[in-house]
């Protein structure tokens, strides 16, 4: 799921904006389960305390029901659960029998079972890169230098994936995927706050490059995002929006657009 450019380099009184309202009026509507809509009339009353010129409440007002209407028409089709994720990995695996790393979850007994999503997006990145060297379960944290290898960051967290290498990538991803998760809360909020960090370090990192790192962003489990976690949601796409993560690809998505962005790579 691309950005919409109608709604890039917005103000920082946009998001607050957007971040303060849609916490006041809420994100989804308990009647129909699926996603708020809002008026003019609603929004103007929550930030009436604020000098907000109307222009601004009129932009952010569009941009709340095109976030709604984003993830209700065309988000919430694409999220799939453990049973279809694990046949479509299944399937990949006969068909290709790939060589890459094929991640386990971290229970045990028979709770143990293959990460799905990851290892789809593991089996996808082999195939589309034809042999080109890709870190598929990165164990350390990724340095970034400059062109004369002088080193400019090293990002906080580990990746779960990087291209061709965790150290000066040129792209890098995170996979958010909650299959038979039975809690909540702060476990997402968590997965939610860490891409957002990460996409402020390498945004800063970019800052003295020459070239830009690729940052994307892959979750699914439909219980989890679409059920339950709607606001969340929501903050990814303002996260989209923002420029912290380029692309954020939604469970069944990853079979269509994911090997269109591995190809593109140099």
């Amino acid at each position: 799921m691309k950005p919409n450019k109608h709604f890039l380099n917005k103000s920082n009184s946009f998001w607050a904006i957007v971040r303060y309202s849609s916490q006041k009026l809420g994100y989804s509507d308990r009647k129909s389960k699926g996603m708020k809509r809002y008026d003019l009339k609603s929004l103007n009353y929550t930030i009436s305390q604020f000098n907000v010129p109307i222009k601004l409440t009129k932009e952010v007002l569009l941009y709340l029901n095109y976030r709604a209407e984003l993830i209700e028409i065309n988000i919430e089709p694409l999220l799939m659960d453990r049973e279809q994720a694990k046949d479509i990995f299944e399937n990949l695996k006969y068909k290709y029998n790939p060589k890459c790393p094929l991640p386990l979850n971290k229970q045990k007994g028979q709770k143990k079972h293959f990460n799905y999503f990851s290892c789809i997006i593991n089996i996808l990145t082999e195939v589309n890169l034809i042999g080109k060297r890709f870190d598929g379960e990165p164990r350390s944290l990724s340095l970034i230098a400059d062109n004369n290898n002088k080193p400019i960051i090293t990002l906080s967290r580990w990746m779960d994936g990087a291209y061709p290498n965790v150290h000066n990538p040129i792209a890098v991803w995170e996979v958010k995927e909650y299959y038979g998760t039975t809690t909540f809360g702060s476990r997402v909020a968590d997965g939610v706050y860490e891409t957002q960090l990460d996409g402020y370090e390498i945004l800063e990192a970019g800052k003295y490059l020459e070239r830009k790192i690729e940052h994307y962003l892959l979750i699914d489990d439909r219980r989890t995002w679409w059920i339950q976690g709607k606001s969340y949601i929501c903050r990814i796409i303002d996260m989209m929006h923002i420029g912290l993560v380029d692309e954020v690809i939604f469970g069944k998505e990853v079979l269509s657009r994911w090997p269109e962005i591995v190809k593109a790579w140099p």
